[in-house]
């Protein structure tokens, strides 16, 4: 009989993913998240332009804080989107290395891009 090698009680608070993982997930949720507003920001714009009235509701709409709060999440989400794929393509074109202290460096650089763009997305937003 052959003895498993599996952890008996995986404690989930004692696993940390590296900064690597976290900028990849991230990237792939916000993906998602882009692609899914695309079609609600679609739908605003075509009922901005059906007509007067359609336009007057969309401004309205555009008013709420809720609505500001979600267009400063999918402007925060479509940033980190591009510095993320820009940080793959830099690194897939070879004009930055594919070593782990690089992509560490890489992930890092795209947090704080991001967090500087979303903060200026912010100020524009509101």
């Amino acid at each position: 009989m052959v003895k498993k090698q599996r952890p008996i009680n995986l404690q989930l608070q004692t696993i940390h993913f590296p900064v690597t993982a976290i900028a990849s997930i991230l990237h792939r949720v916000s993906g998602v998240i882009t692609f899914v507003a695309v079609g609600i920001l679609l739908w605003l714009l075509g009922l901005s332009l059906s007509s007067l009235e359609g336009f007057q509701y969309a401004t309205e709409i555009m008013h709420s804080f809720f609505i500001k709060f979600i267009i400063w999440g999918v402007l925060t989400a479509l940033i980190y989107h591009i510095c993320g794929g820009l940080r793959h393509m830099l690194m897939d074109f070879g004009f930055i290395g594919e070593s782990l202290l690089v992509g560490r460096i890489s992930a890092i650089a795209a947090f704080i891009i991001t967090a500087i763009l979303s903060i200026l997305a912010g100020v524009f937003v509101w």
